[in-house]
């Protein structure tokens, strides 16, 4: 009710006193301040804009469509965002083990037996490669 109130005192407040005139070249201009004996005061009235039961419907309809596709952009910023997040931490983790990988150290597994079975250097080539290709393909 209070906001209602202030934009119907609006208007009111906003009206003051606003000058006519027209310069040497002829150009008409308007202010506050009148400029030169030729300014005549312009009577300003504020418009008011009654709107009828349905177009008071359509706007409402038209909020609500509208808040709903804000609503619908600020989850599908929030998703993007998450995905990012996600993509950003795989990264992040690919990165980590390629970097743990550096040439020329040795690498084992752990067999059933508890024997330790080494890699061949072949084998961390290719789990070295699989890894830059993973980060390539989904990273860069």
């Amino acid at each position: 009710m209070r906001a209602l109130m202030a934009l119907l005192l609006v208007p009111c407040l906003a009206v003051g006193q606003v000058y006519r005139w027209v310069d040497d070249q002829g150009q008409v201009h308007y202010g506050q301040q009148p400029q030169g004996a030729n300014a005549q005061a312009v009577e300003l009235r504020p418009q008011v804009v009654e709107r009828d039961a349905a177009t008071q419907a359509r706007e409402q309809r038209a909020e609500r469509y509208f808040q709903a596709r804000r609503d619908e952009q600020a989850k599908a910023t929030q998703a993007r965002r998450e995905q990012q997040a996600q993509l950003a931490k795989a990264c992040a983790q690919l990165r980590a083990q390629l970097a743990s990988m550096p040439a020329g150290r040795r690498y084992y597994q752990p067999g059933a037996d508890g024997e330790r079975r080494y890699y061949t250097d072949e084998e961390l080539d290719a789990a070295r490669a699989r890894l830059a290709s993973q980060l390539s393909e989904r990273c860069d």
